[in-house]
């Protein structure tokens, strides 16, 4: 769980202490190549990155690792870049955020990966304790 001022852009991922990561806490995710959310359990790796936001972009640092830098608000209106990922039992509707930060994560959990946004019309994400 999450202090009045310490926010998760990536859901299970380290944690930002900055306050204006507010409206973004939880509104990214890791699926694995079954579209199933990589928590830190599934993907301990996740704890380890270095997590800030600066000029538009969440920029997402790892040891040995190029920065990978996403943009805080483009809302993608491409339908065939939505998937359905599952969190904790629930399908839930995201939006993939393309081949550069699915091969960013895949090298660095060593495993294939995509990072997902959650998508604006989701509602509700009904996050496992």
């Amino acid at each position: 769980m999450t202090s009045e001022s310490s926010f998760r852009p990536i859901a299970g991922a380290a944690i930002l202490a900055d306050e204006a990561a507010r409206p973004y806490d939880r509104c990214w995710l890791v699926v694995d190549d079954q579209d199933c959310w990589l928590d830190a359990g599934r993907a301990p790796a996740l704890a380890e990155l270095e997590i800030s936001m600066r000029f538009g972009y969440l920029a997402i640092r790892a040891p040995g690792m190029l920065r990978l830098d996403v943009p805080l608000d483009v809302i993608e209106d491409d339908d065939s870049v939505e998937r359905t990922a599952r969190i904790g039992g629930h399908e839930v509707r995201v939006v993939d955020e393309g081949e550069l930060a699915s091969a960013w994560f895949s090298q660095w959990l060593g495993q294939p990966s995509r990072l997902v946004k959650v998508h604006p019309a989701a509602g509700q994400v009904a996050w496992p304790a």
